[in-house]
């Protein structure tokens, strides 16, 4: 079986849950409280986990060949040994704290216990040689990102498409020794990623001394999530690929807008997709008093965080919507402040299609703490910032177009070898287009420069330029949409609906943004 098939065959299961009454957006959670079970079973057989073993009486062996009320009951009693430390008498079971946090507050909404044994049976059915040997950690990858992209419920949110964290993550190029962050870590797809970019990159981190693997799987991975849900899969996801992080694991929970963010040690490396949205209730969530521009908008204080929770000389990629590119007021400050402090040496326009939420325009930001020439410089960081513009005369992405690693190649090629932007580069990279090059419109991009330029997808804007053209918005684009009125080739209702949304919730973030703004100066 490949773990396509066996992602399949898991997600089958959610029929069996729903016959049991559970809701479509609390599939994966119960199917992972059973799930990893499993897996840590399969894991020890295989001598592959040495560390964090659940404790006797809650094990794949205590369920299995079990049924009736009686299995559905030691099943819960296993639940709640795994989530407190101890059993029903208060006995100690476990002192560890990474199973502790992973089986938080867990518990199961199965009623029948006939389903329960079905999907035990179901577990115990399936190849899991074939899956050790593509590695359990892929597989549960690919689990989370079924659910992703199949539920309604949401889940989206927190699965950045796995083509766009290898990219970004292969041209920050994370090494061996240095700390890695994500403030919105979701399933801890970033980190995970990084953690398997660094060991294919220092064979399987066996060239490592001791004190250098114990850094790497204990120290070097740190992320926040909000969700308790979402932490307790992003835990699981860590522990499967070998990474255990400190005591509370490598995903803490809290708020990276909060104290919890503001207690971090700075970072070489941070990777991130925050949330989209303003702060519901105002800026109830956002409670940091060391952020410069106070604002309720949550990208702009996760930017903020992040271009300031980097260490001299660290680099950071974060995916973030069009309003934060070009959001007025407090939304320019940022910018200002970004381009002074950090050098923003690259932006990749997205297409639209490519996440959860349909319609919503992101970007992704590339920027290095210092300037090119100075990782200690304050002021003045940016010279110059180069746009890839992967978003104009590209498919509509969705089931039916998926967006992959082919999309985003030629951009890691221009990209070029240093993490730090600082490749030598050419503009005009043109792939993705015609042949054909027509006379650009006017526009403040296009105004002077060759008619070739107009037609390519990679080009340069100096720090002075988005100045004076700009005031300082990194909205920059340039490129003609040979589709813009082409009636035949709309995208469906749904994706044109949600792109009206979205841009409607980024105004009312501006005017938001306004109106907190006119009351503090009232």
């Amino acid at each position: 079986m490949t773990n396509n098939d066996i992602v399949q065959k898991l997600w089958n299961l959610c029929d069996v849950l729903r016959d049991d009454g559970i809701n479509y957006s609390d599939y994966v959670t119960e199917l992972v409280l059973l799930l990893f079970i499993k897996m840590v079973h399969e894991n020890t057989e295989a001598g592959t986990l040495k560390k964090h073993p659940l404790p006797e009486g809650c094990r794949w062996t205590d369920l299995n060949g079990k049924s009736g009320i009686n299995l559905l009951n030691d099943y819960k009693r296993i639940l709640l040994s795994l989530s407190t430390g101890k059993d029903g008498d208060g006995n100690l079971v476990h002192d560890d704290p990474l199973i502790s946090a992973i089986y938080a507050d867990a518990q199961t909404r199965l009623r029948e216990p006939r389903h329960l044994e079905q999907m035990i049976k179901t577990l115990d059915q399936i190849d899991w040689f074939s899956a050790r040997k593509d590695g359990l950690g892929d597989l549960y990858e690919g689990l989370l990102e079924k659910n992703a992209n199949e539920t309604k419920s949401g889940a989206g949110q927190y699965f950045t498409p796995r083509a766009l964290i290898n990219t970004m993550v292969n041209c920050l190029k994370p090494q061996p020794g240095e700390r890695i962050q994500d403030p919105a870590a979701g399933t801890a797809g970033f980190l995970i990623a990084a953690h398997e970019y660094i060991k294919s990159q220092t064979d399987d981190l066996y060239e490592l001394s001791d004190k250098d693997k114990t850094f790497q799987t204990t120290q070097a991975y740190v992320g926040i999530e909000l969700v308790p849900g979402t932490r307790r899969l992003a835990l699981m996801n860590c522990l499967l690929h070998g990474m255990e992080g400190d005591a509370e694991g490598v995903v803490h929970l809290g708020n990276a807008l909060g104290q919890t963010g503001a207690g971090l040690e700075k970072a070489d490396v941070i990777l991130a997709n925050p949330p989209f949205g303003t702060s519901k209730g105002g800026d109830a969530s956002i409670t940091r008093d060391d952020l410069t521009y106070k604002t309720s908008n949550k990208q702009l204080a996760f930017l903020q965080h992040i271009y300031r929770n980097l260490k001299p000389g660290g680099r950071a990629a974060v995916v973030l919507p069009d309003n934060v590119l070009f959001e007025a007021g407090v939304g320019t400050d940022v910018r200002r402040d970004l381009m002074n402090k950090c050098n923003l040496h690259t932006i990749l326009r997205l297409p639209t299609g490519i996440f959860y939420a349909q319609g919503v325009k992101t970007n992704v930001l590339f920027f290095t703490k210092g300037s090119a020439v100075d990782k200690y410089q304050e002021e003045n960081c940016t010279e110059n910032v180069w746009v890839y513009d992967l978003r104009t005369n590209m498919p509509s992405f969705g089931k039916r177009t998926p967006f992959g690693d082919q999309h985003l190649k030629p951009f890691e090629g221009v990209y070029g070898d240093s993490p730090n932007g600082d490749s030598e580069r050419e503009e005009g990279e043109y792939s993705f287009h015609s042949d054909a090059i027509e006379l650009p419109e006017h526009s403040d991009e296009n105004e002077g420069v060759d008619p070739r330029l107009a037609h390519s997808r990679w080009r340069r804007f100096s720090r002075q330029w988005i100045a004076e053209h700009k005031g300082d918005s990194l909205d920059i684009s340039w490129l003609k949409d040979s589709d813009s009125v082409d009636a035949a080739n709309l995208p469906e209702p749904s994706v044109l609906a949600g792109e009206a949304m979205g841009e409607l919730k980024a105004a009312l973030g501006e005017l938001e943004a306004l109106v907190t703004e006119l009351e503090d100066k009232s």
